[in-house]
């Protein structure tokens, strides 16, 4: 019989995920006090265990060293930064992932954002709730907007299928060939530096590794239009976010939303209050829906794994 733990709080939150595990696996042990673990409490907590159910935990070389009875992680969620597979390879863990199973909740965030920024919904709203109640402030539609996606992989495409109502030029910037997708889908495919000159919404849908951490820095935020409003629904750590500060408060950029900072919960307070600014707490993917298909998929990872290696996909 497979002996599961999962540490993941938002999966042990959701009673109907526990008993579709505990109807595959009945010996599963379950994060009951539902908090962040410290590695101690973790590597404790996974002890005598086959499989677990992992979401934002981290699992360094000398935890798992600690771990020899492990065999498979899956993923609760579809962030891999957290995430080495050399060493996990290196031990024959074997990991069950499952790309785009909250690319819907994702991308509904990222137009709902799109729409506030543009409408200047948040200020407006902290006017008319601290008692200024002003009259109006001319915004812009999303209708016929120029969006541009920085990434067109399972969030990006949705984001695409959104926006076919609202009649705007989609542009994606990917190094992957996704040419029969945006010929099928009327999108444009654009070099960055195209992106940036022509997007009035531009919106990041990419993973954080080497290459992407901080890649929206001062230079890179100084190419986009200065009322183009940027939105990072994806990962924190690629957007610099003293930058991006700087460039809202001196309207370099008319406005940027974000739910994935580089430390969470963020604690720069002026970004956080700046008027050209709204943000969330890193809610793209809870959604009842979401959260379901998420922890669907890592059930079925304990079953459905592989050996993760560096440098294939979705490593690549």
């Amino acid at each position: 019989m497979t002996r599961v733990a999962i540490p993941s709080i938002s999966f042990c939150q959701t009673d109907i995920l526990r008993e579709e595990t505990l109807a595959k696996y009945p010996d599963t042990r379950f994060n009951e006090e539902q908090r962040r673990m410290s590695d101690d409490e973790l590597v404790d907590f996974l002890s005598d265990r086959d499989a677990a159910i992992m979401g934002l935990e981290n699992l360094t070389a000398e935890m798992l060293d600690q771990l020899p009875e492990l065999k498979i992680i899956s993923r609760m969620g579809v962030g891999l930064d957290n995430v080495d597979p050399a060493q996990l390879r290196a031990r024959g863990i074997r990991m069950g992932w499952k790309g785009g199973t909250n690319r819907r909740s994702v991308a509904e965030l990222m137009i709902a954002f799109a729409i506030c920024a543009l409408r200047h919904v948040g200020p407006l709203f902290a006017e008319m709730r601290d008692g200024t109640r002003p009259r109006h402030q001319m915004g812009r539609q999303l209708s016929g907007r120029v969006v541009g996606l920085h990434g067109c992989g399972y969030v990006g495409k949705e984001v695409v299928g959104l926006l076919r109502s609202w009649d705007c030029t989609i542009l994606a910037c990917d190094l992957r060939d996704f040419s029969d997708f945006y010929r099928d889908h009327g999108v444009e495919a654009a070099s960055m530096d195209e992106l940036l000159e022509r997007s009035e919404v531009l919106s990041l849908h990419l993973p954080l590794n080497d290459t992407t951490r901080g890649l929206y820095g001062a230079d890179v935020l100084d190419r986009m239009r200065d009322d183009a409003v940027l939105i990072n629904t994806c990962r924190g750590g690629i957007i610099d976010e003293a930058a991006l500060k700087v460039r809202l408060l001196d309207g370099r950029l008319a406005a940027a939303c974000i739910d994935a900072f580089a430390v969470e919960p963020p604690v720069d307070d002026e970004l956080l209050n700046a008027s050209n600014f709204l943000c969330t707490p890193h809610i793209g993917g809870s959604a009842v829906e979401a959260r379901l298909a998420m922890g669907r998929a890592a059930i079925d990872g304990i079953e459905d794994n592989f050996l993760p290696k560096p440098g294939v996909s979705p490593f690549a």
